[in-house]
Protein backbone atom coordinates (compact mmCIF):
# COMPACT_ATOMS: atom_id res chain seq x y z
CA UNK A 1 0.00 0.00 0.00
CA UNK A 2 1.13 3.61 -0.71
CA UNK A 3 0.86 6.95 1.91
CA UNK A 4 -1.76 7.72 -0.27
CA UNK A 5 -4.24 4.38 0.23
CA UNK A 6 -6.88 5.91 2.93
CA UNK A 7 -8.72 2.22 2.59
CA UNK A 8 -6.45 0.71 5.09
CA UNK A 9 -6.42 1.33 8.68
CA UNK A 10 -2.49 1.24 9.05
CA UNK A 11 -2.93 4.10 6.84
CA UNK A 12 -6.35 6.15 7.47
CA UNK A 13 -5.10 5.82 11.32
CA UNK A 14 -1.96 7.73 11.03
CA UNK A 15 -1.56 11.20 12.74
CA UNK A 16 -2.85 13.46 10.43
CA UNK A 17 0.15 15.35 10.72
CA UNK A 18 2.36 12.55 9.98
CA UNK A 19 0.35 11.83 6.76
CA UNK A 20 0.49 15.09 5.54
CA UNK A 21 4.25 14.81 5.96
CA UNK A 22 4.53 11.90 4.14
CA UNK A 23 2.10 12.92 1.38
CA UNK A 24 4.60 15.79 0.32
CA UNK A 25 7.40 14.26 0.51
CA UNK A 26 5.76 11.01 -1.38
CA UNK A 27 4.66 13.69 -3.98
CA UNK A 28 8.17 14.99 -4.08
CA UNK A 29 10.09 11.58 -4.15
CA UNK A 30 7.59 10.87 -7.04
CA UNK A 31 9.50 13.38 -8.98
CA UNK A 32 11.93 11.50 -8.80
CA UNK A 33 10.73 7.97 -9.61
CA UNK A 34 10.20 7.09 -6.08
CA UNK A 35 7.39 5.68 -4.46
CA UNK A 36 6.43 5.57 -1.06
CA UNK A 37 4.78 1.75 0.39
CA UNK A 38 4.21 1.76 3.45
CA UNK A 39 5.39 -1.90 5.28
CA UNK A 40 3.59 -0.91 8.41
CA UNK A 41 1.98 2.39 10.00
CA UNK A 42 -0.83 2.51 12.63
CA UNK A 43 -1.25 -0.77 14.66
CA UNK A 44 -3.74 -2.20 16.94
CA UNK A 45 -2.75 -2.82 19.98
CA UNK A 46 -3.28 -6.75 19.54
CA UNK A 47 -1.67 -6.42 16.57
CA UNK A 48 1.37 -4.87 18.46
CA UNK A 49 1.45 -7.22 21.51
CA UNK A 50 1.31 -9.97 18.93
CA UNK A 51 4.63 -8.79 16.71
CA UNK A 52 6.46 -8.40 20.50
CA UNK A 53 5.12 -12.18 21.25
CA UNK A 54 6.84 -13.48 18.04
CA UNK A 55 9.97 -11.10 18.71
CA UNK A 56 10.16 -12.85 21.78
CA UNK A 57 10.08 -16.19 20.30
CA UNK A 58 12.32 -15.17 17.30
CA UNK A 59 15.02 -13.36 19.48
CA UNK A 60 14.55 -15.96 22.82
CA UNK A 61 13.61 -12.93 25.08
CA UNK A 62 11.86 -9.71 25.88
CA UNK A 63 14.71 -7.93 26.53
CA UNK A 64 16.78 -8.95 23.28
CA UNK A 65 13.28 -8.98 21.26
CA UNK A 66 12.44 -4.94 22.71
CA UNK A 67 15.68 -3.68 20.40
CA UNK A 68 13.00 -4.60 17.38
CA UNK A 69 9.71 -4.62 19.03
CA UNK A 70 8.10 -2.19 21.27
CA UNK A 71 5.47 -3.36 23.52
CA UNK A 72 1.32 -1.75 22.58
CA UNK A 73 2.13 0.99 25.79
CA UNK A 74 4.83 2.70 23.98
CA UNK A 75 5.05 1.82 20.60
CA UNK A 76 4.49 4.74 18.31
CA UNK A 77 2.70 2.68 15.53
CA UNK A 78 -0.29 2.04 18.11
CA UNK A 79 -0.26 5.72 18.85
CA UNK A 80 -0.56 6.62 15.25
CA UNK A 81 3.11 8.19 15.12
CA UNK A 82 5.15 5.89 13.00
CA UNK A 83 5.28 4.46 9.74
CA UNK A 84 7.70 2.10 8.17
CA UNK A 85 8.64 2.74 4.68
CA UNK A 86 9.21 -0.32 1.91
CA UNK A 87 11.77 -0.07 -0.50
CA UNK A 88 15.08 1.01 -0.19
CA UNK A 89 14.97 3.63 -2.96
CA UNK A 90 12.36 5.43 -0.20
CA UNK A 91 14.15 5.19 2.57
CA UNK A 92 17.37 6.18 0.85
CA UNK A 93 15.16 8.82 -0.58
CA UNK A 94 14.12 10.06 2.65
CA UNK A 95 17.48 9.99 4.39
CA UNK A 96 18.20 12.31 1.69
CA UNK A 97 15.53 14.60 1.67
CA UNK A 98 13.12 13.69 4.90
CA UNK A 99 14.02 16.39 7.18
CA UNK A 100 12.81 19.36 4.73
CA UNK A 101 9.58 17.53 5.61
CA UNK A 102 9.68 16.87 9.02
CA UNK A 103 10.50 13.05 8.26
CA UNK A 104 13.26 11.67 10.16
CA UNK A 105 14.35 7.98 11.03
CA UNK A 106 14.83 7.81 14.79
CA UNK A 107 16.70 4.56 15.46
CA UNK A 108 19.88 3.79 13.53
CA UNK A 109 19.65 -0.05 13.57
CA UNK A 110 15.65 0.39 11.86
CA UNK A 111 16.43 2.54 8.24
CA UNK A 112 12.77 1.69 7.41
CA UNK A 113 11.10 3.55 10.16
CA UNK A 114 10.21 7.55 10.16
CA UNK A 115 8.26 9.53 12.99
CA UNK A 116 7.66 13.42 12.71
CA UNK A 117 9.63 15.91 13.99
CA UNK A 118 8.77 19.40 13.45
CA UNK A 119 11.37 21.25 14.44
CA UNK A 120 13.46 19.50 11.30
CA UNK A 121 12.62 21.45 8.96
CA UNK A 122 14.41 24.11 10.49
CA UNK A 123 16.95 22.25 12.31
CA UNK A 124 17.41 19.11 10.62
CA UNK A 125 16.46 15.36 12.32
CA UNK A 126 17.93 15.13 15.79
CA UNK A 127 20.78 12.09 16.52
CA UNK A 128 19.40 8.60 16.28
CA UNK A 129 19.01 6.18 19.17
CA UNK A 130 20.94 2.98 18.15
CA UNK A 131 17.51 1.04 18.58
CA UNK A 132 14.62 1.60 20.44
CA UNK A 133 15.89 0.40 23.67
CA UNK A 134 17.62 3.28 23.90
CA UNK A 135 14.48 5.50 23.58
CA UNK A 136 13.43 6.56 26.91
CA UNK A 137 9.82 6.57 25.36
CA UNK A 138 9.85 2.98 25.18
CA UNK A 139 10.48 2.29 28.82
CA UNK A 140 7.71 1.12 31.03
Amino acid sequence: MTVFDDRYPGVANLDPDLLRALREAATGAAADGIEFNVNSGWRSPQYQHQLLREAVSKYGSEEKAARWVATADTSPHVSGDAVDIGSFDATAWLSGHGAKYGLCQIFRNEPWHYELRHQAIDRGCPPMYADPTHDPRMRH
